[in-house]
């Protein structure tokens, strides 16, 4: 029999046989493979050649580059975004995110119930990448050589006049339903497929007004065509500073209004990779080769955290999805 100097010596020299081993054992396992392991896909909630489309093709090649795996635009138009958001949500291979706009990661589980994905739940925040303000915009006919003068107009005018958006639930349809609250005027909703058809259906007098994106206004406005009566910021947008804002216009005070895009992630995500895509996505966005590729679309770059993306989330539901309690709007 050992005794007992001995044998404590003999059990720690198995310890430690024991202890080198397990280290052993556990630095032969694979080490998890370093992400991206194969291509990054964004969907996209809208045809090529819509805005959200470009920017997302704007930011893809420099993400491509900074990943070193190649960076893939999926375009699943329909239901205004919501069905590539939907798609985002529900997306478990850590390589698929979505380039959106307002509606898919604040309101469309407030506009309709049956939206299958609810955005504050199941959605990621990456990064805020551009805003922009909108144009209240009327025919080159229409009274009034001041916002004033117009908004006069339009109030003794009723239900009589008519403004036109790109669909029910658009931000151009809740702001003006906003907009209405604060001057007392009262033009009637009318929804038509996009943009394009709202600027042609003011062209030939169809409708009065309509919130539209700076960049689509501008041109028929200088042009002569249409006439810009504010801009929804409090005080002049970089992206068109040679028209005043409706704050300016003495015709509501503190009037802020904007559409957005960004970049969000499901939530099955591992945050590490959330992290990653939006420190990488928020330093492209603000180079200046992409500011200015962004600026010429119309937008202003953020590129902020996704910290900085989910106030932006958290304040525009509470904006907009009170416009939407107050005046019962609903896109089912």
């Amino acid at each position: 029999m050992l005794n007992h100097p001995l044998r404590r010596t003999v059990l720690a020299l198995a310890l430690a046989a024991l202890s080198a081993g397990a280290l052993a054992q556990k630095s032969a396992r694979p080490q998890a493979a370093p992400w991206p392991t194969k291509p990054l896909r964004i969907l996209v909630g809208f045809p090529g050649g819509s805005t959200p489309d470009l920017v997302a093709r704007t930011i893809a090649e420099p993400l491509s580059k900074a990943l070193g795996q190649p960076v893939i635009v999926d375009n699943r138009p329909g239901a205004g975004g919501n069905i590539a958001a939907d798609m985002v949500a529900k997306a478990t291979d850590d390589h698929t995110i979505g380039v959106m706009i307002n509606g898919n990661m604040t309101i469309a589980k407030l506009l309709n119930p049956a939206t299958p994905f609810d955005p504050l739940k199941d959605l990621a925040p990456i990064s805020l990448i551009g805003t922009a303000p909108l144009l209240l915009t009327a025919p080159a006919s229409a009274p009034g050589n001041t916002a004033q003068e117009f908004f006069l107009a339009a109030r003794n005018a009723g239900n009589k006049w008519s403004y036109g958006t790109p669909g029910v639930g658009t931000v151009g349809h809740i702001g003006m339903e906003l907009l209405k609250t604060k001057t007392n005027i009262d033009p009637v909703h009318v929804p038509y497929p996009g943009n394009p058809q709202v600027i042609n259906a003011m062209l030939s007098g169809q409708i009065q007004l309509s919130l539209l994106p700076p960049g689509l206004a501008a041109a028929q406005i200088r042009a002569g065509k249409l006439k810009a009566i504010g801009v929804t910021s409090v005080g002049r947008s970089s992206l068109v500073p040679e028209f005043p804002s409706l704050d300016e216009g003495g015709v509501t005070r503190g009037f802020q209004l904007e559409i957005w895009t960004a970049a969000a992630a499901p939530t099955s995500m591992p945050k590490p990779i959330v992290a990653k895509l939006s420190a990488l996505i928020s330093e492209i966005a603000r180079t200046p080769e992409v500011r200015q590729k962004l600026f010429q679309q119309g937008w202003q770059v953020a590129g902020t955290s996704s910290e900085g993306l989910a106030n932006r989330i958290k304040a525009d539901t509470a904006l907009l999805g009170g416009v939407i309690a107050m005046r019962g709007i609903k896109a089912e």
